[in-house]
């Protein structure tokens, strides 16, 4: 149903965010079923019942499609910090956006994701999806320093300090992701990422990052 003063512009949007989305479920759902090498785009749209055209205008690849779930989840970690206080610092900022991220019962996180870490661990076992993923980061990353420096009143081109302060608190996120995958047997319970990811912070701490505006 439709709600009051809706526009259609409205409606195309939703739209198009469904197709993507029915696109990144199937393209995710067989290759966590199949293997990367087993999995076309052809497959993809047959699952999700569209056009090769249509898979092309959302998505360069398939790898692209499969790592879709995770580049969103990237995406909402920087709203968080978008939307954090001022006063705080980069790195501060940073963490909290990740909790906030972590708590979100709306869209769950990775360690209330059915597949997630499976995702993980295939990335690092498929060259292309590795590649993929990178890319994702980086651009993730990018982001997070523009917003970091724009809290600061900082040039992220040429200040090195909000580039520093996130690039450690995305340390801290991979590391905490990697021991996650890395060892299920002993991280069973849903808070379990969560922990991980406030142990890693906890390491950074005897190690201050740069953070505010010069004297």
């Amino acid at each position: 149903m439709e709600k009051a003063g809706e526009t259609p512009e409205g409606r195309r949007d939703r739209k198009a965010r469904r197709t993507r989305e029915a696109l990144a479920d199937a393209a995710l759902s067989l290759v966590l079923d199949r293997g990367l090498a087993a999995v076309s785009v052809e497959d993809i749209t047959e699952r999700a019942d569209v056009s090769r055209r249509t898979f092309s205008r959302y998505f360069p690849s398939r790898e692209d499609a499969v790592l879709d779930c995770l580049r969103a989840d990237f995406g909402r970690i920087n709203a968080a910090l978008a939307a954090r206080p001022a006063a705080e610092t980069p790195l501060t900022a940073y963490r909290a956006a990740l909790r906030d991220w972590l708590r979100d019962d709306e869209h769950p996180a990775w360690h209330r994701r059915p597949g997630v870490r499976e995702l993980i661990g295939l990335i690092a076992a498929e060259p292309a999806l590795t590649a993929a993923y990178r890319w994702i980061c980086v651009e993730a990353e990018e982001a997070s320093i523009r917003i970091a420096a724009g809290r600061l009143g900082l040039d992220a081109e040429r200040d090195l300090r909000p580039a520093v302060a996130i690039g450690l608190g995305v340390a801290a996120l991979q590391a905490a992701a990697r021991a996650w995958v890395r060892h299920p047997e002993a991280t069973t319970a849903a808070g379990d990422l969560p922990e991980l990811v406030e142990q890693a912070f906890e390491v950074l701490a005897a190690e201050p990052p740069p953070h505010g505006p010069a004297a």
